[in-house]
């Protein structure tokens, strides 16, 4: 019998030391901002250090929920805790959509009554976030590619971006004195992450739904186990996601005889995991004599 969490469990591991590093660099960078913006008397500065705050409260979010994901199954928890790092993603991305509907709206108001920009002040600034925020990017990067870890990506992204629309105003600004490019790149960035974010949150929605996982082919895959050799046919098949990273499946399977259900288990098991990945299969041998085959049945030998 495999033993399914092993992976998973590396993954989450890796994740969290990702998580602490990037929560390290983005905290710290929060402080010196703020402190340099206190010294020298600067919203901008003090506006982004809290930007980068909120950063640093969504990666604390997601480490958290990764942390959690490390404990065992339990009695009352069978599955184990692997959703806590998809209910975090859920958060971050709500999070990040209405962090995008703020930056929208302050927009708006920046297009009606266009504030005077310190052009030189918004350069260093935006110079420096894009290149810490380019280096906090590449070390989520290496944490893996589950939802927790996508949203924290989009947070950042997030940030990226708006660094980089900060530098590009700046320079805009200091050569042209046209103030609308600072609301225009705002509005611009932020319908770049409500699409992110919306396709993040129609993933972490499938998860919890117990929707079939995306790239996979319910019928498609009813039928390739239908020819694996000594099954008849496939039904009541069921695929979901246990988390980001874990699919499991169910079905029953209708053989000709239960003394050689254990290597037609085995074949299937097998072909689950080359073919499509999956891991954990809860397979229900039924002999032909007494099963009723319905008619939908996703499999059938004739």
């Amino acid at each position: 019998m495999r033993d399914h969490s092993h992976p998973l469990k590396h993954s989450i591991r890796g994740g969290i030391r990702t998580f602490l590093l990037a929560l390290l660099l983005t905290i710290g960078f929060a402080v010196v901002e703020a402190i340099a913006g206190g010294w020298a008397h600067s919203l901008t500065l003090l506006g982004d250090a809290g930007h980068m705050a909120t950063d640093g409260v969504a990666l604390g979010i997601a480490l958290l929920a990764a942390w959690i994901a490390l404990r065992p199954a339990s009695e009352r928890h069978t599955y184990g805790f692997g959703r806590m790092e998809v209910m975090a993603a859920l958060v971050n991305t709500l999070l990040m959509l209405a962090i995008a509907a703020v930056i929208v709206a302050e927009a708006v108001v920046r297009f009606r009554h266009p504030p005077v920009v310190h052009a030189r002040v918004v350069m260093l600034i935006g110079t420096l976030g894009l290149i810490i925020n380019i280096v906090i990017y590449k070390v989520l990067q290496h944490g893996g590619n589950s939802l927790n870890m996508r949203a924290a990506l989009l947070h950042v992204m997030g940030d990226m971006l708006g660094s980089l629309a900060a530098l590009v105003a700046g320079v805009v600004i200091y050569f042209t004195d046209w103030y609308p490019i600072d609301p225009l790149l705002s509005l611009f960035i932020a319908v770049l992450i409500l699409i992110s974010g919306l396709r993040l949150l129609r993933d972490a929605s499938r998860v919890l739904l117990e929707g079939v996982p995306l790239g996979l082919d319910l019928a498609k895959i009813g039928l390739s186990m239908a020819g694996v050799d000594g099954v008849r046919s496939v039904h009541d098949l069921h695929i979901w996601s246990l988390s980001s990273d874990e699919i499991s499946l169910s079905a029953h399977i209708v053989i000709d005889e239960m003394g050689a259900w254990q290597p037609v288990l085995h074949r299937l098991q097998e072909h689950l995991h080359s073919t499509y990945g999956i891991e954990h299969a809860t397979l229900q041998p039924e002999p032909t004599v007494l099963a009723r085959i319905p008619v939908e049945s996703l499999g059938r030998r004739t």
